[in-house]
């Protein structure tokens, strides 16, 4: 909201700054806490394609 706000008030150097620093900080802090925070608990194997999965998913296939 502020980096819009300086850029309507005419210093658009400032404003973009404003705008890619907020955009750099969700990027690489806020972003990883919120990874943390919905994975805590989930084991990764399950959403990997290994081959025990990729079995699995042949012989849902199958049964179908």
């Amino acid at each position: 909201m502020s980096g819009l706000y300086i850029n309507s008030t005419g210093n658009f150097l400032l404003g973009n700054k404003v705008i890619g620093f907020t955009v750099l900080t969700s990027a690489f802090v806020f972003m990883p806490i919120f990874l943390v925070h919905r994975w805590k608990g989930k084991n990764l194997k399950d959403y990997t394609l290994s081959k025990e999965n990729l079995e699995k998913l042949r012989d849902l296939e199958q049964k179908k």
